[in-house]
């Protein structure tokens, strides 16, 4: 698979492009706007300049990756992608029909795959004519430097699925993890109720997010805290996470906490938005 198609450029999309391209291959990047998609090779130049300053690659290095990048606003351009990874919003519905299309689009035996952290995998699947080539691929934020990618097999994905994209997981330089389909996989099955539990313990005034976060760094030897994880990973993504789990498990459990939602609504998302438990300006948190 040389030439692979992602869809969104966004948070997880600019890093899947990044590190597809940084692998020798071809990347046809999409977006819905050409503001969105400028963005995204904006901070794909942006991660590879801080990569050229450390001395890890060169110029002509970075001048490579980015010449691999081709961005595109029409899905139909993803046409002659080997492999198509969608990294589009964590919306069931949006992620619905973009499958319809996709399926009609790509070339029979074309894998396409997503990169959703908790929607699943086999109800993506239902919608194509193509099931047994449909597969997750769940990378972790940020793509280019988490060693992850959890791949997740739906009901019908065939065996040979697994293992094409098991192998080049590992050609880009991952560990590859494979798992079964169900509610938020592994890692945010475990994960997200941790992240929502810091959630309740700063609404109801435990402690301040500094302890809050500082008590699992030390304590538990996580390298960020939940709080600080939670603005990285997004808000709004965090609480999609939460409603599938709630929603598809059916646990109180689950349950999210009014305080995320609140956040949500109010458009405080974390880093991406500039204030979330923290605010960020010039790249620090206050």
């Amino acid at each position: 698979m040389k030439t692979i198609g992602v869809i969104g450029a966004g948070t997880m999309g600019h890093g899947i492009a990044q590190v597809m391209a940084a692998s020798g291959r071809t990347v046809l990047l999409m977006e819905v706007n050409d503001s969105f998609l400028e963005k995204g090779v904006a901070r794909i130049a942006a991660n590879l300049d801080r990569l050229v300053k450390k001395g890890t690659i060169t110029e002509s290095d970075k001048s490579a990756i980015t010449g691999r990048v081709r961005g595109t606003t029409d899905l139909g351009d993803l046409a002659p992608a080997e492999l198509i990874i969608e990294a589009a919003t964590e919306d069931l519905d949006t992620k619905l029909a973009l499958f319809r299309k996709l399926d009609g689009m790509a070339r029979p035996g074309v894998i396409l795959a997503t990169n959703t952290s908790s929607i699943s995998i086999t109800r993506i699947g239902g919608v194509t004519r193509r099931a047994d080539r449909v597969i997750g691929m769940h990378f972790m934020n940020p793509v280019p430097v988490m060693g992850l990618v959890e791949i997740v097999r739906g009901e019908l994905t065939a065996d040979e699925t697994v293992a094409a994209i098991e192998g080049l997981t590992r050609e880009i330089g991952k560990t590859p993890v494979t798992v079964n389909d169900a509610p938020g996989f592994v890692a945010n099955r475990i994960l997200m109720p941790m992240v929502n539990e810091a959630v309740f313990t700063l609404s109801e005034g435990v402690a301040t997010r500094e302890a809050i976060d500082t008590v699992m760094k030390l304590g538990t030897n996580q390298p960020m805290g939940p709080l600080a994880l939670a603005d990285l990973i997004g808000l709004d993504v965090c609480l999609a996470i939460m409603e599938v789990l709630h929603r598809d498990i059916g646990d109180s459990k689950y349950r999210p906490a009014p305080l995320l939602r609140r956040m949500v609504h109010a458009g405080l998302l974390g880093r991406k938005s500039g204030r979330g438990f923290y605010s960020y300006g010039e790249g620090k948190a206050s």
